[in-house]
């Protein structure tokens, strides 16, 4: 879909376009840099105006002792009811990132139960290192030790940058390299890798899939369950708008009776029980 990758990458040029930024290895820290995008972006990347939720969220944690986060559960709590994994599909510049990189010519792994088992993965990353190593252990658990797109985003540009940071580069920054480079790899030959087995901010928002309020939806009169729509699609889903779909819209165009529709899902119902 040529509109949904104009969505990308205007999205991906909005979240960073402090381009100062990358020319002076400088983080920027403006009044709407504690604001929330969406999206997978860190906040240390030198052309970041927002801040990552992720990173926002495990921020917040650190301090519950003392005080719920209820700014940063608020903040996901809205983008999740009103866009669930959308926000993967359209919002995401790490998203972005991997399709682009798998569309290099080679040979695809294809989607399989095995895929789809190990999907499950990432809510456990959610779970842990979200949230159980913040809440427990006082350490943003996914940044510190996971995260590529902060790796690739703020740790490399400032570390080319700054000499200073140079001499201090250990084990840590090492092994998030090393993680961030095997993911980018292996996203050549895998759709969406990250998203699909690692990412806890899809996990959380794919909490919200069946709800959201806007998303894909399927016309159950125009729906013949031909199951062409499921084939095509390159995540792990077993059906259109369940915890694996980003939304995308991609399944518009090889639905043989126009039954799959992207917008309002909650107009629709609404229509329906008006007739």
């Amino acid at each position: 879909m040529k509109r949904r990758r104009i969505i990308q990458l205007i999205t991906a040029v909005l979240y960073n376009c402090n381009i100062t930024g990358f020319a002076k290895g400088t983080i920027y820290q403006g009044s709407v840099k504690g604001l929330c995008v969406p999206g997978l972006n860190c906040y240390s990347c030198p052309g970041a105006v927002g801040a990552c939720p992720l990173g926002s969220l495990q921020s917040a944690l650190l301090s519950s002792k003392y005080k719920l986060p209820y700014y940063m559960l608020g903040i996901l709590l809205l983008f999740g009811i009103f866009l669930g994994r959308v926000i993967c599909g359209f919002l995401c510049p790490f998203g972005l990132l991997q399709e682009l990189l798998y569309m290099i010519p080679t040979k695809k792994l294809k989607k399989s139960r095995w895929t789809r088992r190990l999907s499950l993965i990432k809510y456990v990353i959610l779970a842990v290192f979200v949230i159980i190593i913040p809440l427990i252990l006082a350490v943003p658990g996914f940044c510190k030790f996971i995260c590529p797109a902060g790796t690739l985003e703020g740790g490399v540009p400032l570390v080319i940058m700054n000499e200073s940071l140079r001499r201090l580069i250990g084990w840590l920054f090492s092994w998030k390299l090393l993680l961030a480079a095997v993911i980018i790899i292996a996203s050549v030959f895998i759709f969406r890798l990250f998203c699909r087995f690692i990412c806890p901010l899809g996990a959380f928002y794919s909490l919200f899939n069946r709800i959201s309020i806007f998303g894909v939806k399927v016309d159950e009169h125009k729906c013949t369950n031909c199951g062409m729509c499921v084939r095509q699609c390159r995540m792990d889903v077993n059906k259109i708008g369940d915890r694996e779909c980003i939304q995308c819209g991609e399944c518009k165009e090889v639905c043989p009776t126009g039954a799959v529709t992207l917008g309002v899902k909650k107009a629709v119902q609404i229509r329906k029980s008006d007739v």
